[in-house]
């Protein structure tokens, strides 16, 4: 490799392994062709897994950059679309909050088949902390950034160190237009639906018949908020999932049911409260009157820690924007109301 000084030419030779050509350059040299527009001052010389950049010793250094950290999401497995590409060259950097770990040392869990479960994303990683750290963990942020799966790999881990007895997965079943009393089934087929997200991280986690075993005889038990009323939660690992959709006494109710030798994760996503208008999200009031307790940590989420599709982070990106403005419109309309009203009673007083 060769490097000038910058306004001057300069030579840079790069070579990867462990990827496929095509996946760096594009069907038809796709992505290379979006890479020359951006950089028309750079030749780009390709030799299969060689690469050279001849140019301004500034822009091949900037470009030198843009591949390796493009290489290195490709050999991560986080994939490379023409978006994510865009982005990248107008500077942004995907990989800014994601973990490339290689230690085993870090892995929260083995999974099923072997599988190392370890944190993604540097909040994530965070989440992990704080539960070791604290009796009560709080993880709070949009869908998609992977609190339910951190949480449950957590819990797994705990029974698996046997310094727990047993897990329990709960969440507020919110009706959304169907009355639980008119659903098809009995009961657990009434309430499963509501909890179907915590069935598929524990079947991520466990082989089928491990897990059938488990929630057989109660070491798992996967259950609807209702059911934690007049119990006392110890010796396990308690999982509160969706908890923006609890009221304040139902969380109040929760909170007060852990044992002395209990963990606990209580995950939400304050985007996403479906309580009627009536009623207030109770996570909101927990985590304003709970905060500077020893022993409760709050990890928070955004869309930087999304590990679903891609599209997931910009789609959220959106709805934040989108937000921000009917707040700000809201705000303006309420303001002009009041200003109205004023005028309205000046009025009525110079008329008397």
């Amino acid at each position: 490799m060769k490097e000038n000084n910058p306004g001057t030419l300069s030579e840079i030779q790069i070579t990867f392994e462990g990827i496929e050509p095509i996946e760096l350059y594009g069907e038809g040299d796709s992505k290379l062709k979006i890479i020359k527009r951006v950089y028309p001052d750079v030749k780009i010389v390709t030799r299969g897994t060689h690469l050279k950049l001849i140019g301004d010793a500034e822009q091949t250094e900037e470009l030198r950059d843009r591949f390796e950290l493009m290489i290195q999401m490709l050999r991560q497995k986080q994939g490379l679309s023409i978006q994510t590409l865009i982005d990248l060259l107008n500077g942004n950097n995907p990989m800014a909050n994601k973990i490339v770990d290689n230690n085993p040392g870090n892995v929260i869990v083995y999974g099923r088949d072997g599988k190392p479960i370890k944190a993604k994303t540097i909040n994530q990683k965070k989440l992990v902390e704080s539960s070791r750290r604290n009796d009560i963990a709080f993880a709070i942020g949009p869908a998609g950034t992977g609190k339910t799966y951190t949480a449950v790999a957590m819990a797994v881990a705990a029974l698996k160190n046997k310094t727990v007895k047993k897990i329990i997965l709960t969440r507020p079943a919110v009706e959304a237009g169907e009355n639980l009393g008119f659903l098809p089934g009995d009961l657990k087929e009434k309430v499963d639906p509501y909890l179907r997200p915590l069935y598929d991280a524990l079947e991520d986690l466990f082989p089928m018949d491990k897990l059938k075993f488990f929630m057989e005889n109660n070491t798992i038990e996967v259950a609807p908020l209702a059911f934690m009323r007049g119990r006392t939660l110890d010796n396990a690992f308690i999982i509160l999932d969706e908890a923006q959709n609890c009221t304040s006494p139902q969380l109040k109710m929760f909170l007060t049911r852990l044992g002395p030798n209990a963990k606990c994760i209580i995950t939400g996503d304050l985007s996403q409260i479906d309580l009627p208008p009536s009623q207030s999200s109770g996570l909101i009031r927990a985590l304003n009157i709970l905060e500077n307790i020893d022993g409760i940590g709050v990890v928070y989420l955004n869309e930087e820690d999304v590990v679903r599709h891609r599209l997931v982070k910009e789609i959220i990106k959106r709805y934040n924007e989108s937000d921000e403005k009917l707040k700000i419109e809201m705000e303006k309309k309420k303001a002009e109301k009041i200003a109205a009203a004023e005028q309205r009673k000046q009025e009525y007083r110079e008329g008397l």
